[in-house]
């Protein structure tokens, strides 16, 4: 009996370290497009909830219901590197006109629960009118029209708006397309991870939005800092970590917690001199991965970082790369077509390298520690790591 018993615990920690790293891969979470993930995630709601509470501080509320889980992942250091996305075409990021729009559709929205496309323009065109820092939303503008359109289909993949009659980006091409919808304001509600309502700011500096209530236990709230870091970035260096942090991580009783922490999501934590990464072997939680597939930009960077890794500790001069570029645009003639027009090659050079810094390989034109895991090993083959980043 009793190894029956360890053997379902052995179980439920496995399924449970899955739910864990799924809510760090999608911090919102839906049965609709997600539904072995939210079944795991409902199934150990008891544990998952404190658990989130106890390791980070961040909130976790499962509406089993309702088909999602909403994740309040916050940081005291907002990452810009993770943008919300177009969901049409080349999936580019969200650009001011979008985040304005985005936001003040959600707050058009909160009083209704049925609505169309054309009742949400005009209110939106009110809205904007009023806001002298913000554009007048003008429906006749094709333009206003794609960022109106980007802003409500991500709030469609959100659940928060559901099409009963008709299709958003039918407006793309006509202001009087007939679109019906549903509101979920609930669901909307819980988009908001931030501790500090909007509507008891004192000024527009909205850094005080992920302004935390002070903590009882300061250790608490290191362990949070750092447990944090790690469930999120691809490596936390201890030079970048504040003193009290990096003395927290390095002391041996935080590291013993810190490493239940990440064992109980699942993850492989490696430590070393300069800092920690924890590593998923299941590349369960993560929104990008290196190397990756597919990626024009990834595959430069890789290229790249053979050079820089080859030039350390001294910066590599920018043109050296750049020109390593052009070599590879004449030696291999099919390769990354989309970067042929002119500025392109600049233009990749530019993307590889904001990979490079997304993953800490490197700062600036140097390689950070990290980076040596992509060396190659005596034999002339590459390793192949799996750092993370979770949205």
């Amino acid at each position: 009996m009793s190894d029956l018993r360890s053997e379902l615990d052995r179980q439920r920690g496995t399924e449970r370290a899955q739910a864990i790293r799924a809510l760090l891969a999608r911090p919102l979470l839906t049965r609709a497009a997600d539904p072995d993930d939210f079944f795991l995630v409902a199934r150990h709601a008891a544990e998952l909830v404190p658990w989130f509470e106890a390791q980070t501080g961040w909130r976790l509320s499962i509406e089993a219901r309702q088909g999602y889980a909403r994740l309040a992942k916050v940081s005291a250091t907002p990452d810009g590197t993770r943008p919300a996305r177009r969901l049409r075409g080349n999936r580019d990021p969200f650009d001011r006109r979008r985040y304005a729009l985005f936001c003040m559709l959600a707050a058009e929205l909160l009083p209704g629960q049925v609505t169309t496309i054309g009742i949400l323009a005009g209110l939106l065109a009110q809205a904007t009118a009023v806001e002298p820092s913000i554009p007048t939303f003008d429906s006749a503008s094709r333009e206003d029209r794609r960022a109106y359109v980007d802003a409500l289909m991500l709030l469609e993949r959100f659940g928060v708006l559901t099409a009963t009659d008709g299709s958003t980006d039918a407006y793309l091409e006509h202001a009087d397309a007939k679109v019906l919808y549903r509101v979920d304001a609930t669901r909307l509600a819980r988009l908001l991870a931030a501790p500090q309502s909007p509507s008891r700011m004192a000024g527009p500096d909205v850094s005080a939005l992920v302004d935390e209530p002070g903590y009882d236990d300061d250790a608490d709230r290191l362990r949070h800092a750092v447990v944090r870091r790690l469930l999120d970035d691809p490596v936390v260096y201890f030079d970048a970590l504040p003193e009290a942090e990096r003395a927290y991580a390095t002391g041996l009783p935080g590291r013993q917690l810190i490493r239940a922490a990440i064992a109980e999501a699942g993850l492989q934590l490696e430590e070393r001199a300069e800092g920690m990464l924890a590593i998923d072997p299941d590349a369960v939680a993560t929104d990008e991965r290196f190397p990756a597939e597919n990626s024009v930009p990834a595959q430069t960077a890789l290229l790249l970082l053979d050079t820089i890794l080859a030039a350390y500790p001294a910066p590599v001069p920018h043109d050296v790369l750049a020109a390593q570029i052009a070599d590879r645009f004449t030696e291999m003639p099919a390769w990354a077509r989309t970067y042929r027009s002119d500025g392109g090659a600049q233009r990749l050079l530019t993307e590889a390298l904001a990979v490079l810094e997304r993953f800490k390989l490197v700062d600036g034109l140097t390689a950070r520690p990290a980076a040596a895991r992509y060396a190659e090993t005596p034999d002339g083959s590459a390793k192949t790591p799996r750092p993370r980043r979770a949205r």
